[in-house]
């Protein structure tokens, strides 16, 4: 099997360096959080276990804290102060560590995520975002690109071996 005929899955293009929040946290210090280190969302987790993969609890976002927040400012601070628990979204959409860049593909297109949890047995093992998945099939369209070209248009050996004689001989 070559190169291209290997589609790259999750677990190779996932960065496990994740940014992630804990629910605990307030609205102010998940909206800074995401300000300070330029990321539109983060994995809410909690853990590590002795396995070193925080089990994830769900996902909050830009958004959510753009909404919570202007709500705040608008309408006044609710009796219960928010937290990362009370805003963030549940359930997020996972993918597996096995999916391969045309399953992902798919789910960043059809629902419009920039970034998909990369989950195996509720433990968060990295964050895969839409530009991986983009780079990672230019590189592979171009593979399969030269690829085609060579089945379609092999080298024709008889002109090759008269360019030797028209440039080489003596």
């Amino acid at each position: 099997m070559n190169e291209v005929d290997s589609v790259p899955t999750a677990a190779q293009l996932m960065n496990r360096r994740v940014q992630t929040v804990t629910s605990e946290m307030s609205l102010m210090e998940a909206t800074r959080f995401l300000l300070k280190h330029q990321i539109s969302n983060a994995p809410v987790v909690q853990g590590p276990e002795t396995d070193g993969h925080p089990l994830l609890l769900g996902f909050v976002s830009e958004q959510d804290c753009l909404e919570h927040l202007s709500n705040e400012i608008f309408f006044g601070r609710p009796v219960a102060p928010h937290t990362v628990e009370t805003i963030m979204r549940r359930h997020p959409v996972c993918v597996s560590p096995a999916d391969d860049a045309f399953a992902l593909s798919s789910i960043f297109v059809s629902h419009g995520y920039r970034h998909l949890p990369v989950v195996e047995d509720g433990r968060l093992l990295g964050i895969v975002s839409r530009r991986d998945i983009l780079r990672s099939l230019e590189i592979f369209y171009h593979h399969w690109q030269q690829q085609q070209d060579r089945e379609n248009f092999p080298p024709d050996w008889r002109e090759l071996i008269n360019l030797r004689f028209l440039f080489g001989g003596h």
